[in-house]
């Protein structure tokens, strides 16, 4: 989108954090905005800020499960219903759980997975109908992370989900580029935002964990992400930013690419050395051209 002015965006995870940021970043380029989340207390910090900057009338919040379909199907009928047709979805919606992968639960996983992937086809799934029905176009944002392309020993499950999100974003691009929907992902680093109180929003029904909570390591991490995150505002005026240019990759933190570079290095010397045969060759150069001709379809809407 070229222009968001008068656009409607719908925001996951928008009370805090990047999510918020966004709303902040969009508001001020003239767009009204949405703000999703399942905290109340966030939608409510949110309102406050809005309100002391005189535009309380540019958001409107819902509190909503990005997990529960239902919900975001009735979600999106009250977008529509007090601002019209959404034009930008971002589906950021995000929690964290700091344990050793290999010692993770089967309800670990499926907390994990349910919000950070899940949430994401659940918007996708919600919005892309009702951006194709109006034809004005749009934009998809997914937030992923910088664990989508650099793993560690903690955080697996949330390093699974992100590699995912990512996946489930490159294909997407070129599944809607002939309906005028434009797709980007979001690789941030660290954040100022309440993700290490992830464990409040954790349902009863997942509450099956591989451990104790180490109290320490936590008070650190939350000290971490407010002493040395990047302000929510900043991140969120990078995104604005990488939709009007529609990038497909939008990176917010400058202090990953030799990190990114070894690891796609690393990644190229391993590939073999012979040449393929001949028929192999075909089958890809036919993949390719179907590649080429859904990005000669993509625009800025």
């Amino acid at each position: 989108m070229r222009d968001v002015t008068g656009k409607v965006a719908f925001i996951t995870g928008g009370g805090s954090g990047l999510g918020f940021g966004m709303a902040q970043a969009f508001c001020a380029a003239g767009m009204k905005v949405v703000i999703a989340d399942i905290r109340q207390d966030h939608l409510d910090q949110a309102l406050e800020h809005f309100a002391r900057i005189g535009k309380p009338r540019s958001v409107h919040p819902i509190r909503v499960d990005v997990t529960d379909r239902k919900a975001m199907a009735e979600a999106a009928d009250e977008t529509e219903s007090v601002f019209g047709r959404v034009h930008l979805v971002c589906n950021n919606a995000g929690i964290n759980l700091f344990n050793d992968i290999a010692a993770a639960t089967y309800d670990d996983w499926d907390w994990v997975l349910g919000v950070n992937l899940g949430g994401v086809v659940n918007g996708v799934h919600t919005f892309i109908p009702r951006l194709r029905k109006h034809g004005e176009g749009g934009h998809i944002v997914n937030t992923a992370s910088m664990a989508s392309f650099i793993s560690g020993p903690n955080a697996g499950i949330y390093t699974c989900a992100k590699f995912a999100v990512r996946g489930l974003s490159e294909a997407l691009r070129f599944s809607v580029a002939p309906l005028g929907i434009n797709v980007s992902v979001v690789c941030p680093g660290l954040v100022d935002s309440a993700i290490y109180e992830s464990d409040k929003v954790r349902p009863s029904h997942l509450a099956s964990t591989s451990g104790p909570m180490d109290t320490q390591f936590m008070t650190r991490l939350a000290e971490l992400h407010h002493r040395a995150g990047m302000t929510p505002l900043e991140a969120g005026e990078k995104v604005l930013r990488g939709i009007l240019r529609n990038d497909f990759y939008i990176f917010t933190h400058p202090e990953f690419k030799e990190e990114l570079r070894e690891i796609f290095d690393e990644a190229l010397a391993a590939l073999p050395t012979e040449t393929p045969p001949k028929e192999r060759l075909a089958f890809e150069d036919h993949r390719r051209a179907l590649k080429m001709q859904a990005r000669a379809t993509w625009k800025n809407y």
